[in-house]
């Protein structure tokens, strides 16, 4: 059972989404703007520091919390649909993900659709891993990946097409509510319209087919679903019950799991969408616990 702050949040959203069903719609701009994917946006706390970089042509920002260690990096990919989010957005997750690992974070904003569609988001966040691994010199077994939704979606395809070349792998990937099926086939898309504050099927269809602009939703870097995910590093994937896309993360993990992969799943009893960037809840709290006792152990 969801907290009474967590309750009190989801039902904003809730007349925050009836809400939005009578607006005449905005442009991407606007949207972009307004941005708000759990509620209020939190600011990234003052202790942490901002460094703006160029990692591989792709704009990012490195943020470093009070004694992290700054020789193991954990790169964040945000969510937003492919079309939105920005270090606004997410960047107080990043963060806090990062001081809860003890890590140094590389926020990446990789470009978004529908101006740059697939694959020009999963290229950039390549270019970014092979900065890091050449330009920064860092061992792979050094650096963990993380994402939330759209962004969860990148980081199994950056893992993918490394293993695919040949290349070392990051020693852990933390995933929160990914977003892996982009023919929205899971159950949950239709099982849980009713109990997700937030997204709708029709928002989330329309969010694919402007980044995937006609290419075919099964490809792999598109769909990591439908990948191969044999050889893939340790895996955490944290999903609320009241999210349209928990079919993603079941059927990622039981495939994940399949293919020889160390992954695992925790289900939060009706949470929704990303419940991690909802700072002031116990759920948020205790979901962060719980991801820096994985990067701590993974990530050497």
């Amino acid at each position: 059972m969801p907290s009474q702050e967590m309750l009190a949040l989801m039902e904003t959203l809730r007349q925050r989404q009836r809400a939005g069903a009578d607006q005449p719609p905005v442009t991407v701009a606007e949207a972009r703007a307004s941005f708000a994917p759990a509620g209020p946006v939190h600011p990234l706390p003052d202790d942490v520091v901002v460094t703006d970089v160029r990692a591989g042509g792709v704009p990012a920002h490195w943020l470093d919390a009070p004694g992290v260690d700054p020789g193991r990096v954990l790169l964040f990919l945000h969510g937003g649909g492919y079309e939105f989010g920005s270090l606004h957005s997410d960047g107080e997750l990043a963060a806090r993900l990062g001081r809860a690992g003890g890590m140094r974070v590389l926020f990446v904003e990789y470009r978004l659709a529908p101006e740059h569609p697939f694959p020009a988001a999963i290229d950039d966040v390549l270019a970014v891993w092979r900065w890091l691994r050449t330009d920064q010199r860092l061992s792979a077994a050094s650096m963990a990946v993380a994402g939330d939704s759209a962004g969860g979606g990148l980081a199994v395809a950056l893992l993918v097409a490394t293993r695919d070349a040949g290349d070392a792998l990051p020693a852990a990937v933390v995933l929160m509510s990914p977003t892996v099926d982009l023919t929205s086939s899971g159950e949950s898309m239709t099982e849980r319209v009713e109990d997700d504050p937030i997204s709708t099927p029709a928002l989330l269809q329309q969010l694919a087919a402007d980044y995937l602009a006609g290419a075919d939703p099964r490809t792999p870097l598109a769909s990591p679903l439908f990948a191969s995910l044999s050889g893939l590093p340790p895996m955490l994937v944290q999903v609320g019950t009241s999210d349209l896309l928990l079919s993603d993360s079941e059927r990622l993990v039981a495939a994940a799991t399949e293919a020889g992969v160390d992954a695992r799943l925790q289900v939060g009893d009706g949470l929704p969408h990303v419940y991690q960037l909802m700072l002031g809840t116990p759920e948020a709290v205790e979901a962060t616990e719980r991801i820096g006792r994985f990067l701590r152990e993974r990530v050497r």
